[in-house]
């Protein structure tokens, strides 16, 4: 499963991860080697060198190793800050080895469940429900089935949107995911998710709707202390929930992106603003933020971001004051963001590599200017009509509005072409492409489309 050559022993090689991430480091140098190590073993992986058959039948046993892999790296966290290892070259690797190992545990997942595919009539998968392997669990909080959720647990989440993707995306540092929220359990019982989202602002949810909103992936966090993290979750849901009263000023999602002490918030600002709340200042997340480094400043500038230093959701995987409990995918699902992640790495490489820039149309103009009209209706209107405008915030400018949906327009037909590709290699293979496959397809399409992809113009001529 894991390097490149034919019929190689998956037993051995998950055997090598396992030590790999056990293995002491004296020092960042030597942690980062080791960390490589794991990354290339891993992304390396080529289903065809083994026997996909067996995969299939191995799969919830494969990945769990996997995710024990990724839990012994986690829980070392807090040792490697002791010994002074933490450098940005062993947090950038940390946050490799992680991205990686989900990569190859979804693709385990999509052979043992059958190559299985969202169709259009598909229910979404409420996260973190079921008996299925649906949900790895870490084995200290195993309950059973169906997990008991705790007031301030602390939610990871992607979407299944391109701007999801994107958001994903523009860090420094790749992740998977792009929503934070928390959870608040009042005294009657009934639970509740408080969270900012783009269209709505700072908002609560009930818990039901949201794990049942069709999120692909979803990962469960828990503070080591949960008096500090119960008041966290009551303190911001106090916050939030008198704004949303009729005639009360909202709190609108926060585009800048900047940690200040302002009354905007995106989501994982809503989430660090509970605990700094909730201890009087003393927890300040995150400890290990995203640095906004993009080469084309064109595409943040058209966004509305103004941060260079961000806490961009995937951040709390490198929290050591948070365990992560359970982590949740939808493996009908993953192939699906697996090809998003790729295509909007490709995007904004070739955005920094070859200067492309999106460039309006009048169509795109005239769609950006009914999304900033229907951002004053109300949100039964705003539902009613957005077959044919953008459901908009209020405060979320006209530029930003047409970027996402340039962005939309130009990711999708590009998706929809590797979909195509990774439906003949599982009729052909039994297996989904292998990343290095996702890429040249993408380089293809680069080469073919020239200086014009979609709504990405090149300038470099």
């Amino acid at each position: 499963m894991l390097q490149s050559k034919p019929q190689l022993s998956i037993e051995t090689d998950l055997a090598t991860l396992e030590a790999l991430a056990a293995t002491p480091a004296l020092s960042a140098t030597e942690l980062v080697k080791a960390l490589q190590a794991i990354y290339q073993k891993a992304s390396n992986a080529d289903f065809s060198d083994y026997d996909v058959k067996a995969i299939a039948k191995s799969a919830p046993e494969i990945m769990y190793r996997l995710f024990d892999v990724r839990m012994t790296l986690r829980n070392r966290i807090a040792e490697f800050e002791q010994r002074g290892l933490m450098t940005a070259g062993v947090q950038q690797a940390l946050r490799d080895c992680f991205r990686i190992l989900r990569y190859v545990s979804d693709m385990v997942g999509e052979v043992g469940t059958g190559n299985a595919r969202y169709t259009e009539d598909a229910v979404a998968l409420p996260a973190f429900r079921g008996t299925d392997t649906n949900t790895l669990v870490n084995h200290a909080f195993y309950k059973g089935p169906d997990l008991p959720f705790k007031s301030g647990d602390v939610m990871l989440m992607r979407g299944q949107a391109h701007n999801s993707a994107a958001i994903a995306r523009i860090g420094d540092v790749d992740s998977q995911f792009s929503h934070l929220a928390m959870i608040y359990i009042d005294d009657a019982g009934q639970s509740f998710v408080v969270e900012s989202l783009i269209e709505d602002g700072a908002i609560v949810n009930t818990l039901s709707h949201a794990l049942a909103h069709g999120s692909a992936r979803a990962v469960l966090y828990r503070h080591k202390d949960p008096v500090l993290a119960a008041r966290a979750a009551k303190m911001i849901h106090d916050h939030v929930a008198p704004t949303r009263k009729t005639f009360a000023r909202r709190i609108h999602y926060d585009f800048s992106m900047l940690l200040d002490e302002g009354r905007r918030l995106f989501c994982a600002k809503l989430v660090r603003l509970a605990f700094q709340m909730a201890s009087e200042g003393r927890t300040k997340l995150p400890r290990y933020p995203t640095k906004l480094a993009m080469k084309n400043l064109d595409f943040l500038n058209r966004i509305g971001v103004k941060a260079t230093e961000t806490f961009a959701p995937a951040d709390i995987d490198l929290e050591p004051q948070f365990d992560l409990v359970c982590e949740w995918q939808d493996y009908r699902g993953t192939s699906n963001i697996r090809l998003q992640d790729f295509t909007c790495d490709k995007l904004f490489e070739w955005m920094d590599r070859y200067e492309y820039r999106f460039e309006e149309t009048m169509i795109i103009r005239i769609v950006s200017l009914l999304g900033r009209v229907t951002s004053h209706f109300s949100d039964t209107a705003k539902d009613i009509l957005a077959s044919v405008a953008p459901k908009v915030p209020i405060n979320m400018p006209r530029k930003t509005v047409a970027t996402v949906a340039m962005l939309h327009k130009t990711a999708e037909p590009i998706y929809r072409e590797l979909r195509d590709l990774e439906a003949a290699s599982v009729r052909q293979t039994g297996r989904p492409m292998h990343g290095k496959e996702i890429f040249e397809a993408l380089e293809g399409i680069r080469l073919r489309e020239g200086n014009r992809i979609g709504y990405l113009v090149s300038k470099a001529g």
